[in-house]
């Protein structure tokens, strides 16, 4: 096979990791703080995502644009719903919060169906066409900046919770629930702003993969499966992990593609994944119990 058709396959692939790095990043501070796996985050990335579509359709607001909007939107989304509904109801179990956000996931996608029907959806924008020369390939001119948008945005986010107050506050409550409280951490709003900052990836996330992606209410399903894959991968809680579980992914799935069929391209994906909890339950980065 070309060389050059390899090297094209392995920069797509890199380039549609740094995006699965953004979805899985929230999955993996919703799982580092409160312990639990969101089910419902592949809904909402999909609900996310048809609030980009509309913003467009609607309002004439570039996806990448649309990016102050989504984000804080779906912060105050996912802080309310932890504060005023999954909190309230799970009277502190972590297992209740596992239903009620499977429950969550099944509420949202049934609402979709019936608002927006099982339409697939894309969008076509001036640049959507636009291609870039990078080494002996050319890429899409939105993959690269929906990559170099997903990067900074991880780092923002590492150095939002390593160097501000409140992401101190959600590292002490992540490591130890207990002591937080005994130095006067309101434990409960750490966990919704948590939540919250989960749910602000899945917005950014959304403006990035919509000029590249398509949308329809069961878009969610493809990508909860990798966002999955790569907290595994990487390590459950672990932003680095997150980062290189993401990429590697990435070019899991597009290597998959080349050699197996574009229809085939995500069974390297579940053979990761069971690899995985096979071999190193804790990723590569996780910590061992």
């Amino acid at each position: 096979m070309d060389i050059s058709i390899i090297g094209a396959a392995a920069i797509n692939g890199l380039l549609m990791g740094g995006i699965y790095t953004l979805v899985a990043s929230g999955l993996t501070l919703i799982y580092g703080v409160l312990h639990i796996i969101n089910f419902a985050h592949g809904s909402l990335l999909m609900l996310a995502m048809f609030g980009v579509y509309y913003l467009l359709m609607n309002l004439g607001i570039d996806p990448y644009l649309s990016i102050v909007i989504m984000v804080p939107a779906m912060y105050g989304l996912g802080y309310c719903l932890y504060r005023f509904l999954i909190g309230k109801l799970s009277s502190g179990k972590d297992e209740n919060i596992l239903l009620i956000t499977l429950g969550l996931s099944i509420l949202i996608e049934n609402l979709a169906l019936m608002f927006f029907k099982g339409d697939s959806r894309s969008i076509s924008l001036s640049y959507t066409d636009k291609m870039i020369e990078i080494g002996p390939t050319l890429v899409a001119l939105p993959k690269l900046i929906s990559f170099v948008a997903a990067m900074l945005l991880c780092a923002l986010l590492g150095l939002f919770i390593t160097r501000t107050d409140a992401g101190k506050a959600i590292r002490a409550v992540a490591k130890e629930r207990k002591g937080a409280r005994l130095v006067g951490i309101d434990v409960e709003r750490v966990f919704a702003i948590s939540f919250g900052i989960g749910l602000a990836t899945l917005g950014a996330a959304a403006c990035l993969l919509m000029p590249i992606f398509y949308i329809s209410p069961t878009t969610g399903h493809v990508f909860v499966m990798v966002a999955f894959t790569v907290v595994v991968l990487g390590g459950m809680g672990s932003f680095l992990g997150a980062v290189v579980g993401g990429l590697i992914v990435g070019l899991t799935e597009s290597f998959g593609g080349l050699f197996l069929g574009e229809s085939l391209g995500q069974i390297g994906i579940s053979l990761i994944f069971i690899l995985i909890l096979l071999f190193r339950p804790s990723g590569l980065f996780g910590a061992k119990k």
